[in-house]
């Protein structure tokens, strides 16, 4: 189960979201991916989908919302995530819904009785250090994984993510590691790095005012031996 900050928002839907409409005080930004699979930190959720987000700034405020729909597979799990987050600085925190709703299994969207929603709430502490931001993800309730001992985990995932310039165009590399045992993440009997990937971005063009961003990232778990390769369109 997942589910990026609201992708990732794992910091990815914020970069992602193209500035629509902005004020002096509130910016709304709205985009969509399309992806060729669905990875999230090193555990692969779904084969092709489309992956739209807004969100509402507003003086280090934002509120989010990110949602992943099959194109492909009508059996992966559509998810919707709502996320609201403040950024003083360098410094950022944050608080995500995530929510999957996979035909015939899921409890309805409004369904919070404990042990039985499909809800996870997860809690997001990062700060930028220039060279590398690191951030701290922590599910603090919700449909959560359990440790060895069969106790809720409060499952964690921490992340160290490096942008880098090669060749003209923008790289980025990431380290994503659980840091103690949970069943919310495949293979986590204890400390397991679990995403290691490496990714690039170029812009297309295609008319003169207008260019089609295109991403490729190469993905691999070291604590499930599992690799892949995602392309995708950012509108």
């Amino acid at each position: 189960m997942k589910k990026v900050m609201m992708h990732g928002f794992s910091g990815a839907l914020m970069a992602a979201l193209i500035p629509v409409a902005a004020s002096a005080q509130v910016e709304v930004s709205v985009g969509a991916d399309v992806v060729s699979g669905y990875v999230w930190r090193g555990q692969k959720l779904g084969d092709a989908a489309v992956q739209p987000g807004i969100s509402l700034g507003w003086k280090g405020l934002t509120l989010g919302a990110w949602g992943s729909v099959p194109v492909v597979t009508t059996a992966d799990a559509k998810e919707f995530d709502l996320s609201i987050g403040y950024q003083i600085g360098k410094l950022s925190i944050g608080l995500t819904d995530y929510w999957f709703d996979t035909e015939g299994v899921t409890p309805r969207y409004f369904h919070y009785a404990a042990h039985e929603t499909a809800h996870v709430w997860e809690a997001t502490v990062g700060y930028d250090f220039g060279p590398v931001r690191a951030d701290w993800y922590t599910n603090i309730g919700g449909a959560d994984g359990v440790n060895s001992d069969g106790d809720r985990a409060y499952s964690s995932y921490v992340q160290l993510t490096a942008p880098f310039q090669l060749g003209g165009l923008d790289w980025e590399a990431t380290v994503g590691a659980v840091p103690y045992a949970t069943s919310f993440y495949a293979q986590a009997d204890g400390f397991a790095v679990t995403n290691v990937s490496v990714k690039v971005q170029k812009s297309i063009q295609i008319t003169p005012s207008f260019a089609l961003p295109l991403f490729g990232q190469l993905i691999w778990n070291p604590s499930t031996e599992g690799a892949w390769m995602v392309a995708g369109l950012r509108f």
